[in-house]
């Protein structure tokens, strides 16, 4: 088995399948207020914070535009769908979780989200208990591709980074990793596995459950 202390999750794309569901959200505020091609700056702002996804739609549509007021009305979408336990969670996050858990390793998340949205959520999907520390967006002041969300989940479970796994979905979060020094692996979700990703991400996993596959060898 690989030699490891610790494995740090990104949350959205990773342990839930909210980066789709949030898209779909945001396509129907696109088709409501005719805001033409969304696509390419929602995925530009996959893995950041609040404030960075703010600026890249005001970068790309102009100073005019009413980000707050259509990410609220896109987020009362969202929790009207998914709250409660609703939100999709993706293939083999409780295997991986009770995989980790059965060898003894140090299990943080490192999530851009804030941190009222991630506790609940995981809290909802019943597996809030299996982390041994929530790192959210809020407590950060660097978005990623910095590194300083991932430095600090390390640093509050006592990790060296070098001896921590990162699994995330976004380009953003495999920057961060890999500039954090951790051992990124990336679980593509939105996005595919480009060139740049493919070489600072340790490995390419379809699924958690190759995830586990991987760190069995």
């Amino acid at each position: 088995m690989r030699e490891y202390d610790a494995v740090v999750f990104d949350m959205d794309g990773v342990i839930f399948d909210s980066e789709r569901a949030t898209f779909v959200c945001w396509l129907e505020i696109a088709k409501k207020y005719d805001i033409k091609d969304i696509e390419k700056p929602y995925m530009a702002c996959t893995g950041t914070t609040y404030a960075r996804t703010k600026e890249i739609m005001m970068e790309t549509y102009g100073p005019d535009f009413p980000y707050e007021e259509y990410a609220k009305e896109a987020s009362v979408i969202y929790h009207e769908r998914y709250d409660g336990g609703r939100l999709p969670v993706k293939k083999g996050v409780k295997e991986i979780l009770e995989f980790l858990k059965k060898n003894k390793k140090k299990i943080a998340l490192a999530s851009s989200t804030r941190r009222q949205t991630v506790i609940n959520q995981l809290r909802d999907a019943g597996i809030l208990e299996y982390f041994d520390e929530v790192v959210t967006g809020d407590m950060v002041s660097r978005s990623k591709p910095e590194p300083d969300i991932f430095l600090l989940a390390c640093e509050k479970i006592n990790v060296s980074p070098e001896r921590a796994y990162a699994i995330e979905d976004s380009y953003n979060g495999i920057r961060a990793a890999f500039a954090g020094k951790l051992r990124p692996i990336m679980v593509p979700d939105l996005l595919p596995a480009n060139d740049e990703m493919k070489k600072i991400s340790e490995t390419v996993c379809g699924s958690l459950l190759d995830v586990i596959d991987y760190l069995k060898k």
